[in-house]
């Protein structure tokens, strides 16, 4: 009886094991398909000054827009995280310095990888927010290219981005962002201006920042990252929209909430927001207590 049960169980075991290599053999190749998945885009054309306030604007928005948070203050690329079931996530060095860009990168090639994700090959990019960054107005979207163009070369020989057998299958079902270029309206096209002012529409433009922590509907949920926190709903159904506009301000510039609660950068990028004026905070906050 003792042995029937043993060849029962690992008979058992077997099978559970067998599927299992099937399903992650099919999440890998899954994978690997989408990885190298060749995106049909041609770059929308955009006129790029390099004079004096072009490139301080742009200087601005690569600190508001979090570029700085992933490729480091620098640009010259860095570890994001690093384990050994998930994988190494780096970024890559986006100066002129050795191991960055190559000399020939243009404004196209630029606006394939910010607005699109994809590289100039046109094969996605690992965890470029181009959802959020499609988002921008031709204005803004120039100023970036402009400035992060005349950033000092760094260099850098940057680390390769690989995933772990758990990386795979977070990714594989959408626990992980890793190729934004598969959920990015590629039909979108740049708009031309945003009137910057106190009001829910600028306010709009402003929150995209927010979207991949917060989702979509900026009512929070699940973390994007992996072991994070459940992340906090900012409508007017979350703390956020029971807090005055100056309250509101006060959090995102010091890290210190109402409650008293101090906010963890590394989960709430305070260090981002406090960048960002007094009015631009008001018209973020505007627009937040909006959503029902």
């Amino acid at each position: 009886m003792f042995k029937k049960i043993l060849r029962i169980t690992g008979i058992t075991l077997g099978v559970i094991v067998g599927i299992a290599i099937l399903a992650y053999a099919f999440i890998y190749v899954d994978m690997r398909l989408r990885i190298s998945k060749t995106y049909d885009i041609n770059a929308e054309p955009i006129q790029v000054k390099y004079d004096s306030a072009s490139l301080a604007m742009g200087q601005r928005l690569v600190n508001t827009r979090a570029c700085v948070e992933c490729h480091g203050k620098d640009l010259g690329g860095t570890v994001l995280y690093e384990d050994a079931l998930l994988g190494t996530f780096v970024s890559r060095n986006i100066t002129k310095g050795r191991g960055g860009l190559p000399d020939d990168f243009t404004v196209s090639d630029w606006v394939r990888a910010l607005k699109h994700g994809v590289n100039r090959n046109r094969k996605p990019l690992f965890l470029m927010p181009s959802h959020e960054l499609s988002q921008l107005t031709e204005t803004d979207m120039a100023a970036i290219i402009a400035y992060c163009s005349q950033v000092p070369p760094v260099d850098r020989e940057p680390r390769e981005f690989t995933l772990g057998p758990l990386g795979y299958v977070l990714s594989e079902f959408g626990l992980i962002p890793l190729l934004p270029a598969e959920f990015t309206d590629h039909q979108i096209h740049f708009a031309k201006e945003v009137k910057r002012e106190i009001s829910a529409a600028y306010g709009q433009y402003l929150s995209t920042i927010c979207i991949n922590c917060h989702g979509p509907n900026l009512k929070g949920g699940e973390s994007p990252v992996p072991g994070g926190k459940y992340v906090a709903d900012i409508t007017s159904t979350g703390n956020p929209g029971k807090w005055s506009h100056q309250e509101f301000i006060t959090a995102l510039h010091t890290g210190v909430t109402p409650e008293g609660k101090h906010l963890n950068p590394a989960e709430m990028p305070w260090t981002i927001t406090k960048s960002f004026t007094e009015d631009e905070l008001t018209a973020l906050h505007l627009y937040l207590k909006s959503i029902k």
